[in-house]
């Protein structure tokens, strides 16, 4: 697996994060999915990573949006079938480096009660439940975790 920071704006990509919708669609209603558009993953605050196997195919994809306070981990998901070959990890690793090179104190993110996994790969990686932050509500179908980098 290759990871590199790429443009959302490419078929597979765009393919993906449609995949990505649609799975976050299952699990909870669309007011409670705060996802990135295109548009908001161009802007160059933005960090898009992609990773594609052996043979160039898009295998995953996260975003870390990089502000003053924290940089925020958006639009994480890796293809069901590249899933246990530790790329989701590498994935999280690429993106602290982006936010420990902005000079950023800590990484948050927000993702769901229903996503187990998800939520056993953040805490193996060093994040911690926290309360909301920015523009986030509390909310039962919000898990808020965030990581020092200090």
């Amino acid at each position: 697996m290759h990871i590199a920071f790429e443009s959302p704006d490419q078929p597979d990509v765009i393919a993906l994060i449609a995949d990505l919708d649609a799975y976050q669609l299952t699990l909870y209603p669309p007011e409670c999915v705060y996802a990135l558009d295109l548009n908001a993953l161009m802007q160059s605050h933005v960090r898009f990573a992609v990773v594609r196997d052996n043979a160039g195919m898009v295998a995953g994809c996260a975003a870390i949006v990089l502000t003053p306070e924290y940089g925020e981990i958006k639009r994480m998901y890796m293809q069901p079938s590249c899933r246990g070959k530790g790329a989701a990890k590498r994935l999280l690793d690429t993106l602290e480096q982006a936010a420990r090179g902005a000079g950023v104190a800590r990484m948050v993110l927000e993702t769901g009660p229903d996503q187990p996994e998800a939520l056993g790969l953040y805490e193996r990686h060093g994040f911690s439940r926290c309360g909301p932050y920015g523009d986030y509500a509390d909310d039962p179908l919000s898990v808020f975790m965030q990581k020092p980098l200090t």
